[in-house]
Order: structure tokens, then sequence, then C-alpha cells
């Protein structure tokens, strides 16, 4: 970063106490000593030290924005959700998205790459007043979850789906420091931060089965303590929250603010309504007390150095695309698929894979709910796109697909310019579980993924792409026990196919 180095600082200003100590050297030997009535003298910072002043906050400030960066994301969700005009939903109530397949009516909703084969519902709850009750229906062997996520990001409970099973039922989600009594007949379910975000994912089938899906989803619904058991609610919250001035067309989990600084105001105004856990309140946040963020404080950027906020901006500004890259060292690359690490989902201290999910998928799932597969590279290691012609040959074993009943496996296209599934002639946006794919006797199969039909004899076995750059998501939805241990403890396993191009 180009910076004047006679940068005239107050010795006040300066962040650590070792360059304060070299900065009042240098000035004791360069003036006489300072009557005790005087003001602080000033000082040159010589070169040599504003390089360690800007390359210690600087780095300082790419770890901080690391551990914010998913606090952040979800403060965007939750404005969009929330607050915002337009905003589909109000605090403690659940938006239903019923259909998403298209790329019309997901560019309608702001949903990136959504998963083509569920109907979602999103709701952030506040749990400052009273618990909120959640109901969750019996989908008589439908394959459904609920996640429910911190404002982390972590997926702490799952009421329903996968080792929960599908019986439903009827649960508290109790706030932090919450003390009361709550019905004999609700499971407790205790969470860490006072909001918390509720994302249920119904599986549908085709068009045909949409209805029952939606029936599922509807079933599942919230209700404050009180209103459950009839009596008054509490007075509404007074919602005073900074609006966001972030930029258009662009999903918000990139996190690119008109002004960069907003990053740090929402995070610590957030961060304080939601605290950290205790170690992290201990053995994190004091590092960060020299960029004025401070656990219960406001963030004044007035009050910090003007080099530090330098950096700060810049670390604000870059923290979208330096996540986005770091998938490269976070996923091990097997044949062109990224393979998701056993910690996505709660990956507790493990602060830089958080941040590269809040970017580049949030609210990702724990892997014993779903383990995804993103599809990034051919065989030959050159990016997908549908300027050739590809061929993916699944053969036994297939553990990377294999379900737990009524789980789900489903291999899906996107634009990567849209981050949006592609128009095609046929309407079809993913292939998995639930079609009719061409199957050798032993159960291995062929998928033609290309722009244009492979043939009338094929087309059962074809994913559309589009004419530009594209990327694959196979997603494995209540995975097999195998699959989780080999994911969860990082033992190599086979993986998806190589896409194989073939003209």
């Amino acid at each position: 970063m180009a910076w004047n180095r006679e940068i005239r600082l107050d010795r006040r200003d300066l962040i650590a106490g070792g360059l304060a100590a070299s900065a009042a050297a240098l000035a004791t030997a360069a003036a006489p000593a300072a009557r005790a009535a005087e003001p602080a003298p000033t000082t040159v910072v010589p070169p040599d030290i504003m390089k360690g002043v800007e390359a210690w906050s600087g780095s300082l400030a790419v770890q901080a924005a690391t551990y914010a960066a998913p606090m952040v994301a979800m403060y965007l969700l939750r404005d969009a959700t929330c607050f915002k005009p337009g905003a589909k939903a109000k605090p403690n109530a659940i938006w239903r998205i019923e259909n998403i397949a298209t790329p019309e009516i997901a560019a309608q909703s702001g949903y990136v790459t959504p998963n083509v084969n569920v109907v979602y519902g999103f709701g952030f709850m506040d749990l400052a007043a009273e618990p909120i009750i959640l109901s969750a229906p019996d989908s008589r062997g439908r394959y459904y979850m609920i996640e429910v996520c911190d404002m982390w990001t972590n997926a702490f409970a799952y009421p329903a789906g996968g080792p929960s099973g599908y019986a439903g039922g009827t649960f508290a989600l109790v706030g932090p420091g919450w003390k009361g009594q709550l019905p004999p007949d609700v499971t407790r379910i205790d969470c860490p931060t006072r909001w918390i975000e509720l994302q249920p994912r119904v599986f549908v089938k085709d068009q045909a089965d949409l209805a029952g899906a939606e029936a599922v989803l509807s079933a599942i619904t919230v209700k404050g303590l009180a209103e459950r058991r009839g009596g008054p609610a509490p007075a509404p919250a007074d919602y005073r929250y900074e609006a966001p001035k972030i930029a258009p067309n662009v999903a918000s989990s990139q996190l690119l603010f008109d002004d960069p600084l907003q990053f740090w105001s929402i995070f610590t105004a957030t961060m304080n309504e939601n605290p950290p856990p205790a170690a992290e309140v201990e053995a994190v946040l004091p590092m960060f007390k020299y960029l004025g963020i401070e656990l219960g404080k406001p963030w004044k950027p007035e009050a910090v150095n003007p080099a530090v906020l330098a950096e700060m901006k810049q670390a604000a500004a870059g923290v979208g695309k330096l996540m986005a890259a770091n998938v490269a060292i976070r996923d091990s690359l097997q044949g062109g698929w990224a393979i998701p690490p056993g910690n996505v989902g709660m990956p507790g201290a493990d602060y830089l894979t958080r941040a590269i999910i809040a970017v580049v998928g949030l609210t990702a799932n724990t892997v014993e709910q779903a383990i995804y597969y993103n599809g990034l590279l051919d065989s030959e290691g050159a990016p997908l796109t549908g300027a050739k012609r590809y061929t993916a040959t699944f053969s036994q074993p297939m553990t990377y697909i294999e379900p737990v009943p009524p789980g789900f496996w489903s291999l899906t296209m996107y634009d990567n310019v849209t981050k949006l599934t592609v128009t095609n002639p046929i309407d079809r946006y993913s292939l998995g579980a639930s079609d009719p794919i061409k199957r050798d006797a032993d159960g291995s199969f062929t998928l033609y993924i290309q722009r244009e039909s492979p043939g009338a004899d094929k087309e059962s076995n074809w994913l559309p792409a589009p004419a530009g750059p594209f990327y694959l998501i196979l997603r494995n939805y209540a995975p097999a026990p195998a699959a989780v241990k080999a994911i969860a403890s990082g033992v190599a396993f086979k993986g998806p196919p190589s896409l194989v191009p073939v003209g």
C-alpha cells in the first residue's frame, strides 16, 4: 500500500507497546525532555517503523475480517429477509419459497446456487423476549430437514432430518439467559445467540409432487411462547439496525459494501447483540482491541489510528474475494471435484472454513445431514465450459451418492456468471435419484453434460449446459454413514467421477 512515510502521530496513537517505546526513544534523542504541563510531543515515524505498523495491523485486520465475515453475512441475510423494503418475512415468521427450480424464480428470490430438488423456508427468530415454539410435522416418509443456525453460521441443531428423523415434534427454541418454565410437551433447544435462523428444506420429486412437498413445508410453523399459552404477546421490539449499503445485483454474502468500513460497524454491533462463546471472548477478542473492536462497545472509526483504519478498510473490501479464493486450500481436489472438509456447518475455531462457507455457501449443512461436492474442473484440469462436451461415468462403489432413505442425491448445473440454473429446451436443471436414468446391469451409468442434446437415445441421461462457463454441485442428503465417516476423518475415498471432454 502506498503511504506517505512522514506521517506525524501522537505517541498515544501508536498501536502497540513496542512501537510506542521505539518512537519514544527516538523522540527523547531528538529533543529536550518536555515539561509535565506541556502537550505530549509528536514524532515523525520513520519509514521502517511505519512499515511495521502497516504490516502488523494489515495482518490483524485480515484475521479480524475472517473472524467477522460470517456474522456480517448473517446480518445481511437477516436484513434482506426481515427489514429492508420488500422484505419477505418479519422476525419470528417463516418465508416459504415454494418453487425455485427455474432460473427466473431463483433470480426473483435472490437465492443463488439453489437446490432445485427441495422447496425452502427461511426465517429469523428473535429470542430476546421469549422462546419461540417450533412445530414440525410427521412427513410420512418424505425427506425434509429443519436446519437451525446461530448468528455465527453454526448449524447447531436439526429438529428434523437425517439422524433426527422425520416424525416431527414440538420444540422450544430458548435464547441465552432465559429463565422460565416451558410446557411439558415440548423439547427444549438451547440456542447460543439471541438471533437464530431456521431453514427448512423439503424434497420435491417433480412438478406433480410439488403439492405434497408444499403441504409439509406449510406444516412447519413458529409462534411465541405466550401465544402458545394463549396469553398476550410481549411488546413489539423496536428494531433500529443500521441499513447496509451494498453492491446491487450481487449476492449479499459477497460482502461488497459501498463503504467497506460499514463492515466493521455492523460486525461490532451484531457481535454485541450476539456474543461469541466465552472461550473466544477470552482468547480471540483481546487481539482486536487495536482495531477499536471491543465487546460491549460501539465501534468508532474516529477512535482508530488512521494508518490502522486504512488497513481495516482494505481488509473489509477484499474479504469476500479472499475467502472465495481460499477454497483451494480448504477443500481437497479430486478429479476436478472439491471435496469438503468434515467440519462444514460446525467449524469450531476453524475460522477460515467458517468464513469461506459464509461467502460461498452461507448456512451450509453439517456433513451428517448433507454432503456437497463442487464440480469445478474437467479430467484435464481445465475449467468447465459449454463450449465442450463431457461424459461422467458413475460406477460402483458409489458411496459418495449413497443416501439413507428417504434421503436422495442430485447433480445440478449452474451458470458460472449468474450462479443460477441454466435455461434449456427440456426444462431440466438437475439429474438424480428420482430421475429415470438409463443404467447398466450393475447399476452404473453415464451422464452427458453438454449444451446440445446427445441424441434421443441418450437424452434421459443429458444434463444441459450453458454456452459459457459453468459449475456443478453433487448433493447427497442424509448421506450413508460410510461417506460421513470418510469425510469427517479426512480419509480419502472414491469421489465423484471426473468429467471427461469428448469434443
